[in-house]
Order: C-alpha cells, then sequence, then structure tokens
C-alpha cells in the first residue's frame, strides 16, 4: 500500500466535521463576546466621565481580565469547545492565551514557570503593539507635515 491509497483510506474512515454547526457556533459566541464588550462600553461611558473613543482601553482591559478569570476557572475552555473560533476574538483570545501558557508552566515555579512562560506570549505581542504603533504615528504626523491629511 503507498501513501495515497493510505490517505484516501484515512479520508473515507475519517467523520466529517459538521461545518455548518460550527460556523453558526462560532459566529454565536464570538457575538456574545462582542455584545459583552459593547455592554462594558456603554457602561464605560454612562458610569464614568469615559466617550465613545476613551471607553475603549478600559474596556479591552475589562475584556482581557474577564477571559483571564474564566480561563482560571476551567470556564474559558468549555466555552472554546463549544465555540471554537468564535472564543478566540483576540481580545478574549489573548487573555486566555498568556493564563493558558502560565497555568501550563506552574509546575516549574512562580518566575521561571508562570511569570516566564505568561511573558513569552505577552511580551511579543506588546513589542509589535508598541512598534506598529510608533509607525502608524510617524507615518501619520509625515502626512499631517505634508499636508496630505489634516490633524
Amino acid at each position: 500500500m503507498d501513501q495515497k491509497q493510505f490517505e484516501k483510506i484515512v479520508d473515507k474512515q475519517t467523520p466529517k466535521a459538521p461545518l455548518l454547526a460550527n460556523i453558526l457556533k462560532a459566529f454565536l459566541v464570538g457575538g456574545i463576546i462582542c455584545t459583552i464588550g459593547q455592554l462594558i462600553t456603554l457602561f464605560y461611558i454612562r458610569f464614568f466621565p469615559f466617550t465613545e473613543r476613551t471607553a475603549a482601553n478600559p474596556t479591552v482591559a475589562t475584556m482581557v481580565f474577564i477571559a483571564m478569570i474564566l480561563t482560571g476557572t476551567g470556564m474559558y475552555k468549555k466555552i472554546s469547545q463549544f465555540g471554537g473560533a468564535g472564543s478566540a476574538v483576540p481580545v478574549t483570545g489573548f487573555g486566555n492565551a498568556v493564563i493558558s501558557a502560565s497555568i501550563e508552566h506552574k509546575s516549574e515555579g512562580y518566575i521561571l514557570g508562570i511569570g516566564g512562560n505568561m511573558f513569552k506570549l505577552a511580551g511579543s505581542v506588546i513589542v509589535f503593539g508598541v512598534l506598529s504603533a510608533f509607525f502608524v504615528a510617524l507615518i501619520k504626523t509625515i502626512l499631517v507635515k505634508m499636508g496630505v491629511i489634516s490633524w
């Protein structure tokens, strides 16, 4: 039996994933997460002196914090098993990934296990974010000085 014959047999025997159901679940879970984020934004606008623009930062921080709490308690895993890619909405997916790495390596100790592995992901995301913001601001400043766009 060669490789192609083996692959045909494996393809026949492998059950097909319920694609439409998975898409709907991902859409539902992602939509619920985004709706919660919008409600948190409205909460900050209503009860604190934030505008729509300035409420974004505390909303992101709150969503990351909630995802981290849910990951630590094991609830995020259940949500992601149901919703699949829908639970990987960037903000909550980031919080989940940071805490998951920490939990996975907690046997190595607080500093090298939890701290070191937490910042493997978080550090690269933060560095990339800071560098991206710098270059975007630089390009915008140049375009404003040239008169291409207005501030």
